[in-house]
């Protein structure tokens, strides 16, 4: 998600000291190389699709993994946010690894906000994020920008495990980041992290249940294309590119109030797509945003996989062609 600032730290704190025995308490068993095969990144499921540690799906119904509910202040962690939760891990980056430098640019990054809290770290691993390098203490909780630009280095000798919750959020979370403190902002006086101290049992947290949409609103669509074009660099082609999108979303308007999510709209919703791409295609080339990303790029992965067909399976030959070729 875009935030206006690069890193936000909220206004909680946790027992790293209780997290990281919890953690060592589950063995090596639990985790599992990055799925990307980024070198020295391992990870270990917390909340995934039906709860099933090997799914790594972005849809589905998501519940906590068994390795999660034998770790009670954990659970608490996730409860305490607020939030609805969405895939959740704990991420591991070996000494001397990093994990490359990248922009989220996908539909599930867009309403999603990544949590980060940091229970085995050094004070030498930095995370960057646009112009901005910080270290995350032990037992802080930050929220960052994953639109822009972004890595993180480790060049210590010890592993670096931080929890990673992606969230949509929710009432009490975004309270909380109305509350938090900007990197590059000093504490003013009073601010101060409220501790979570441990207690007995296993905390509930809501999950998430619905992710992708059947068929996207024109609500939904007219935002990510509000975002794409705020987002985009000066370019001769802008113009016709904004009002090719405009046409779409229009025509896509009178399509929902037609048909709505119904099955029997997907052939109409599929083909005023697929005239999109091919109409836009050229006149986008070329055209970037501030993140580095190509234009069209963020268009397909945000928009046109998730348009229509639930989970991008059912999309057309061309547009599964699209996206490959251009992620």
């Amino acid at each position: 998600m875009k935030l206006q600032v690069p890193f936000l730290q909220l206004p909680l704190s946790f027992d790293a000291a209780r997290l990281a025995a919890e953690i060592e308490a589950l063995g090596e068993a639990p985790w599992r190389p990055h799925p990307q095969g980024f070198a020295g990144n391992s990870m270990l499921p917390l909340v995934a699709a039906d709860g099933d540690p090997a799914n790594e799906a972005f849809a589905g119904a998501m519940r906590p993994t068994p390795a999660l509910q034998r770790c009670p202040y954990l659970t608490q962690v996730f409860a305490s946010l607020g939030a609805t939760v969405g895939r959740s891990r704990l991420m591991r980056l070996s000494g001397h690894a990093e994990v490359t430098r990248h922009a989220d640019q996908g539909y599930y990054w867009a309403e999603r906000v990544r949590v980060h809290v940091p229970i085995v770290t050094q004070p030498t691993v930095r995370f960057e994020c646009g112009d901005a390098t910080i270290n995350m203490a032990a037992g802080e909780c930050w929220i960052f920008d994953t639109w822009r630009q972004h890595r993180v280095i480790n060049d210590a000798v010890e592993s670096r495990i931080h929890l990673v919750v992606d969230t949509v959020g929710g009432g009490g979370f975004w309270e909380l980041v109305a509350r938090g403190r900007p990197h590059s902002a000093r504490a003013a006086g009073g601010w101060a992290p409220t501790p979570l101290a441990p207690r007995d049992g296993v905390a509930a947290f809501p999950c998430e249940t619905v992710n992708i949409p059947a068929v996207m609103s024109p609500w939904e669509l007219n935002a990510h294309f509000g975002l794409l074009f705020a987002d985009a660099l000066p370019h001769p082609g802008l113009m016709a590119t904004r009002q090719i999108a405009m046409r779409f979303a229009r025509t896509w308007q009178g399509l929902w109030f037609e048909h709505g999510d119904r099955p029997a709209g997907r052939a109409a919703y599929r083909a005023a797509l697929q005239a999109f791409i091919d109409e836009v295609r050229g006149p986008s080339q070329g055209i970037v945003l501030n993140n580095e990303i190509r234009w069209f790029n963020a268009m397909m992965t945000i928009v046109a996989k998730f348009a229509v067909g639930g989970d991008g399976a059912a999309a057309t030959p061309a547009q599964q062609r699209a996206v490959g070729d251009n992620a």
